[in-house]
């Protein structure tokens, strides 16, 4: 049985929330672990508590410690009530667990137990682990509530907490400090002497590595580290990492390129792979094989356990195939290269004729010389004899990437036995795709003349849908008493170039709950004026035909003597920049219009090197594997490298270009599991994670070669499914244009002039993901519509309680500056400072006698913060942050995230989330109605709403008129400032009589229902 403990001394709490009514609380802490509870001792009427109390929990299973985690619940006891209520939590996972050795007391910031839960304050814990045979675990506590959320049973008993052992040192005193002060990473230099005690080693679990064999006799005291919750830190399995590989440029050091002994080439960002290329041409007077005299001609190249196989013809005997293999050099086991031509039968192949290359003597062609002529062989039969055989034309060389045909080959690692070669060719080469380009079709259906309906004896009830492939929007019924409807609205669609759908205008009667075609008007796309301004279009009238084929032939309508007649405007917009991304980590904001481009200011390079510790999505050969390919986008551009076979550790070393026309937009890197080999989650690529990449993070002319994290937010929570190596440059061209392009505008100006509502933004978002993703869809290899809506995120717009918290505490962690500040002059204002409450007073009269000096002394302080911070700028891109996107959430919280809409969870799920949902509503409610009740009172001050305080309000602003203008500014400025920095001596503890009034100010919240 192994003796591993996980030690928990729970030293003290700070600044707690009162919960008895009596501006206090009586506190203790609750410790969860592997099943096991322990109780601390109760603090009576104490905000600020202080245990110095360590318990000893037993690990039941070592190996899964990583996995478990450890909550600290403070509570508050009532004793009248028998009842208990939480005062926040701490939750630790076993990734954070150390030795004892390295252990150190962190006051961690209490955490909500529930969304709606209010807490304050921090809870100081030192946590270790140890397998000292000496230590025994604390006494158990008994059957405890299982509630932790609202007010609990009686407490039946407190088990008093086993005293620290003599080896344990306590840097904290039994008796409570009079002050609290805040702890810093500063050094003990006297560090108290325990008693020196042995650790056994963990002989038994040599698997398991805890650090608990480093622990030494009599460590000093710990190092006490104070964490904000302003600035979380996630695990450091999710952190990123800097590498410093050998690349096809040098050794990437800090960013920087040292030079090695081979010349550099132009794929420099990525490590150099060296292939065996063989390409096999066609063949010519190949013998006939059957009884009938024809041949079905193949070739099979082989080297080693490695085989290539080309496409078979039927019945000819000099085939042409032009197929290009691929073998990685690095894993050629044999010396000798075969080529043999063989004849497709339904029983067994027949050999037609061989081909060998020994190895060394395969040339090596470095780009940029010209591609190797392939050359005339004579096949060899099984005897040797090149005489009746045929010759087959072929080029063999070796080579890297950077080969113009690697792009097309065969590779040996792109192929499976269970797979056939053709198919798995056409579904795995590496790629680059470019998204059509969208525009934005503006619709303004006017009127329309002369409708006629089947029933004469009522009056239509008009309407017009307008459509565009899978696009539809509908006008307002109208009721036409003269036949006449007008509507006037306008609607805005996505089209693609080229203009392959029609515009599709569809007048229609509601007649009940049925709807009647009155006739259909079709706009070619293509004559459809283009514009990329907001100049004014001329409108024109469209004759309204019968059917769909009438509505195509243009002439129809000249046939007619009569025909009712539709009043359109139809626009081509191309001044604004048609969004298939949300605007924050957009790769692409120019317009659609080319003429309105500006040039370039840079280049950005991607290496997109390996994959490390990938989690198998498949299983084959009762082996758990991953077939996996990478998709990067940025701008129009989209490239998806090879697909690696059976590995979860891919090596791609491929390596791309785009041209950067805005710092402000996001390079976006994907991982995915290819379904079309082996078979996985109903033909669906799988993700398996994805990177974003901000350009102006970017220092300009450094590489930046990182380990990034594979992150992806299932419903039972963040899962990590590897790590991706890239090797990124951003090359500035034009230092002056990028410069420039910080004082324009982020979006184009048609997105000003004529702004689009957040409705229509969501709803044409949506329409350019799907088109793109039907374009790239028709590609081979086809880029399925699930990785287009992975890398365009295009759910993100969809509601989620996680991210709503997240940008909740985003927001807070922005006030909080702020906040700080703001505590900081009210400390000064309290004079809890003397000095400094003396010097910020010298400060303000030199400021109010001289006010000339105030923006030169604000602007002069951001400038030394700015030059002081440079120190701590970030050396590494962002990435994914577990911590600030709240990955951790609830359970219930993440399958709400991914439950489809409409939903599909019960009927009583659904209940307490919408439950839920109000109950956050109405909190936000109360805050609306808050602000807007100090708006109205500010308002109400000359309204005459209350007679009594509008006439104090107006005689105090004639007063104050007469004392301003006889009494000069600065003195006015010193007075005010004086008074609201006065001593303590001189407040008083009620509200202030201007307060008071202002409160006194009627609101119109007793005019509301």
């Amino acid at each position: 049985m192994s003796n591993l403990k996980l030690g928990v001394q729970v030293v003290s709490a700070h600044d707690l929330i009162a919960k008895d009514g009596q501006g206090s609380s009586s506190t203790f802490v609750e410790l969860h672990f592997d099943g096991q509870k322990f109780r601390t001792t109760i603090k009576e009427k104490d905000l600020n508590p202080v245990w110095n109390e360590s318990f000893y929990f037993n690990v039941s299973d070592p190996n899964n410690l990583s996995n478990l985690t450890l909550d600290a619940y403070v509570y508050n006891q009532n004793k009248t009530k028998n009842s208990k209520s939480c005062l926040g939590k701490v939750r630790l996972t076993g990734t954070s667990f150390v030795p004892y050795s390295d252990a150190v007391v962190l006051h961690y910031p209490l955490e909500k137990v529930s969304f709606l839960s209010r807490v304050k304050g921090e809870l100081g814990l030192q946590v270790f682990v140890t397998d000292d045979p000496n230590i025994k675990s604390s006494n158990p506590l008994p059957a405890m509530e299982s509630s932790l959320h609202t007010d609990s049973r009686s407490i039946q008993s407190h088990a008093r907490a086993e005293q620290v052992p003599d080896f344990v040192p306590n840097p904290f005193s039994k008796e409570k400090a009079d002050s609290r002060h805040t702890f810093h990473h500063l050094p003990n230099p006297t560090p108290a002497q325990p008693q020196k005690h042995n650790t056994p080693s963990m002989s038994t679990q040599p698997n398991v590595n805890y650090g608990v064999h480093e622990m030494k006799s009599g460590p000093p005291p710990p190092n006490v580290v104070r964490m904000y919750s302003g600035s979380p830190m996630q695990s450091a399995d999710y952190a990123l990492k800097e590498t410093s590989p050998h690349l096809g440029g040098g050794q990437i050091v800090r960013g920087r390129v040292i030079p090695g002994d081979r010349p550099a080439s132009t794929y420099d960002l990525v490590e150099q792979m060296r292939y065996l290329f063989v390409r096999v041409v066609k063949a010519r007077d190949l013998p006939s094989m059957d009884v009938t005299g024809s041949l079905d001609p193949y070739v099979e190249v082989k080297i080693g356990n490695y085989k290539g196989i080309t496409k078979h013809f039927e019945k000819k005997q000099n085939p042409e195939w032009n197929e290009v293999f691929a073998f990685a050099k690095d894993n050629i086991q044999s010396s000798i290269l075969e080529v043999v031509v063989k004849d497709k039968d339904m029983i067994k192949d027949d050999f037609v004729g061989l081909l060998q290359f020994d190895l060394n003597e395969v040339p090596t062609r470095v780009p940029p010389d010209s591609p190797l002529a392939p050359e005339w062989y004579r096949l060899e039969d099984k005897k040797r004899d090149k005489q009746k055989n045929g010759e087959l034309m072929v080029a063999v060389w070796f080579g890297t990437q950077a080969d113009e045909a690697f792009p097309d080959a065969w590779h040996s690692d792109t192929f499976t036995s269970s797979d056939s070669p053709s198919m798995v060719s056409s579904h795995t080469r590496s790629k680059v795709y470019h998204s059509p380009r969208l525009w934005y079709v503006r619709v303004n259906v006017i009127e329309a003349q002369d409708l006629v309906v089947s029933d004469k004896s009522r009056f239509p009830d008009a309407y017009v849908r307008v459509q565009i492939g899978n696009q539809a929007l509908k006008t307002k019924p109208v009721q036409a008493r003269s036949g006449n409807p007008f509507w006037n609205e306008e609607f805005i669609l996505v089209a693609p170039e080229p203009f392959e759908d029609l515009l599709i205008l569809s007048v229609e009667d509601r007649v009940g709950n049925k709807e009647e075609n009155i006739g259909k008007v079709v706009v070619p796309l293509n004559n459809v004026e283009k514009r990329a301004d907001d100049r004014i279009i001329r409108s024109r009238w469209f004759n309204i035909d019968k059917s769909m084929s009438a509505a195509m032939d243009g002439d129809s309508g000249k046939k007619d003597k009569f025909s009712s007649r539709l009043h359109l405007c139809v626009c081509l917009d191309g001044g604004y920049h048609v969004l298939d991304q949300p605007t924050h980590y957009s790769s692409d904001l120019r317009p659609t219009a080319k003429q309105l481009w500006k040039s370039s200011i840079g280049v950005l390079e991607l290496g997109i090197l390996n994959a490390e510790g990938l989690h198998p999505m498949k299983t084959r050969d009762s082996k758990g594997t991953s077939d996996t390919y990478c998709v990067a986008k940025y701008g129009h551009k989209w490239v998806r490298t090879r697909t690696i076979m059976n590995s979860l550790s891919p090596k791609y070393n491929e390596q791309y270009t785009w041209e950067v026309y805005d710092p402000a937009t996001v390079l976006t890197v994907g991982v995915f599991d290819d379904s079309h080999i082996g078979g996985s989650s109903g033909n669906k690529d799988n993700n398996i994670g994805k990177v974003r990449i901000r350009i102006s993070a970017l220092e300009t002319g450094r590489v930046y070669t990182h380990s990034y994290p594979l992150l992806v937010l299932y419903p039972s929570g963040v899962k990590k499914m590897g790590e991706l190596h890239l090797a990124i440059r951003f090359s500035c061209t034009s230092l002056m244009n990028m410069m420039l392009i910080y004082s324009r505008p982020v979006l184009p100006k048609m997105h000003y002039k004529r702004p689009l509502n957040v409705m229509q933004q969501d709803w044409l978002r949506h329409q350019a993901v799907s088109i793109v993703a039907a374009r790239l869809g028709r590609a081979e290899p086809p880029l399925r519509r699930e990785v287009v809506e992975y890398m365009s995120d295009a759910n993100s717009h969809l509601w989620s309680m996680r991210r709503s918290k997240a940008n909740f505490f985003r927001l807070m962690s922005i006030f909080s500056g702020f906040l700080a500040l703001g505590k900081w002059f009210g400390d000064v204002c309290m004079w809890r400072k003397p000095i400094t409450t003396v010097l910020v007073h010298v400060l303000f009269v030199m400021l109010a006698c001289f006010p000339e000096l105030v923006l030169p002394t604000v602007f002069l302080y951001m400038f030394v913060i700015g030059l002081w911070n440079f120190r701590y700028r970030p050396r590494n891109p962002p990435h994914m942050d577990t911590r600030i996107s709240y990955a951790d959430a609830a359970p219930d919280e993440l399958d709400e995230e991914f439950d489809t809409f409409p939903t599909t969870r019960g009927t009583e799920v659904v209940r307490a989330r919408y439950d839920r949902l109000r109950i956050v509503a109405g909190k936000i409610q109360n805050v609306v109605g808050d602000v807007a009740s100090q708006l109205e009172r500010i308002q109400a001050l000359l309204s005459w709403r209350d007679p009594r305080a509008t006439v104090i309000y107006v005689a105090f602003c004639f007063v104050a008129a007469i004392v301003l203008y006889v009494t000069p500014f600065q003195v006015m400025v010193l007075l005010a400032g004086f008074y609201i920095m006065r001593h303590p001596k001189f407040r008083r503890s009620m509200p202030a009589p201007p307060l008071n009034f202002f409160r006194r100010l009627p609101a119109r919240t007793d005019s509301m229902l």
